[in-house]
């Protein structure tokens, strides 16, 4: 049997129940990406070569991306899964010009 109180909560969307909370293995999940965005950004700034630049670079986008999906899940919003898509396809077209204009002309 449904009290007042429940109806009303339902009725308005104000539950005291939080929407999301993390997990043990989630909490991981969030440090572990955190841990490579460092990694990631100590050898964007201070690698020894170019071409390991433009592989810190391509990584920094997949783990943007990555952190877009998480947030379409947090939200439960497909609008930022087509964001996460538009920005995937257009990093990896970004980092696919940056390596053919550090590669030059070798042929």
């Amino acid at each position: 049997m449904k009290t007042l109180a429940s109806i009303e909560q339902t009725a308005t969307g104000i539950s005291n129940i939080p929407i999301w909370e993390m997990t043990t293995l989630e909490s991981l999940a969030v440090l572990l990406i955190v841990l490579a965005t460092l990694m990631c950004l100590y050898r964007l700034l201070f690698g020894p070569t170019t071409p390991d630049r433009i592989v810190s670079a391509d990584t920094l986008s997949v783990i943007a991306t990555i952190m877009l999906c998480g947030i379409a899940g947090v939200f439960q919003s497909v609008l930022y899964l087509d964001v996460a898509m538009i920005y995937g396809v257009l990093s990896f077209v970004g980092i696919i010009a940056l390596a053919k204009a550090i590669e030059g002309d070798k042929s």
